[in-house]
């Protein structure tokens, strides 16, 4: 299993923690199923009224699909099999609050974690990215979800700029994707913390005030996500010149290294 649920009965808070910490916590096909099935069983479950998702090891979040995945694709430029499209708790009809907790590095795939979560804490460490365009990869899911938390600029930055700047913690506070920095370490009890208050309220109130927030930006999100295949079919390399520039990494102008802004 890749997935670890650990259920504290008296605050009614549940921990999910991705735990593939050898891969940064990398969602592999199986690792996404579990999350599908993770988010659909916590509808079900009376004592669960609020979640905290987390990866394990402190070094990343998560970074996104697994390289390792082969995904084969239809040949119409219409439509794309997405493996990380389900793995949200809004694309499974989950309205118990999520709280998304970041230690180490949040990229990529990770977004689609991130974008359906009600808010993220992160702790000093933390740092945010998209590689999409670095590799020859549309950027369309990710940058959507982003665009409903950040401003325009900043979204259209991370998504362009790919591996060469990462976002601190501090800078993604400062516009809108946290709302919360803690100490090394602390995003995580943190994120607890403030799930055990959210559990203590009236569960009918609190999942109507999330679905209230979520309506206010469901229509112009909806509509950007209609576009979304279309787009990636269109821009992406073929999968083995997008493997050639991932195993390029490192080599080129600059060594690898990256900008913390």
């Amino acid at each position: 299993m890749a997935l670890r649920t650990e259920t504290d009965k008296e605050t009614g808070v549940a921990l999910l923690t991705l735990d593939r910490p050898a891969k940064h916590n990398a969602i592999d096909l199986a690792t996404a199923a579990e999350l599908t099935a993770a988010w659909r069983a916590f509808r079900y479950d009376e004592e669960v009224r609020a979640v905290v998702v987390t990866g394990a090891g402190g070094r990343a979040f998560c970074t996104g699909i697994d390289r390792g995945v082969d995904v084969p694709q239809p040949s119409s430029p219409y439509t794309i099999d997405d493996p990380l499209i389900a793995i949200g708790p809004k694309a499974n009809d989950l309205w118990k609050p999520v709280i998304a907790a970041v230690e180490g590095m949040a990229c990529g795939g990770a977004f689609y974690l991130l974008g359906e979560a009600e808010f993220v804490i992160a702790s000093e460490e933390a740092t945010f990215f998209d590689p999409h365009t670095t590799y020859g990869m549309v950027s369309a899911y990710e940058a959507i979800s982003m665009a409903q938390r950040m401003p325009f600029g900043e979204v259209a930055r991370m998504s362009l700029m790919g591996t060469a700047e990462r976002v601190s913690a501090r800078r993604a506070y400062e516009t809108g994707l946290v709302s919360e920095v803690t100490p090394p370490g602390g995003a995580v009890a943190a994120a607890l913390r403030a799930a055990a208050v959210i559990a203590s309220y009236p569960t009918a109130a609190v999942q109507g005030t999330v679905r209230a927030v979520w309506s206010a930006k469901e229509g112009a999100r909806t509509q950007a996500l209609a576009h979304a295949p279309h787009l990636i079919a269109l821009g992406n390399l073929a999968p083995e010149r997008q493997a050639e520039l991932f195993g390029e990494r490192g080599r080129g102008a600059g060594g690898g290294e990256y900008r913390l802004r």
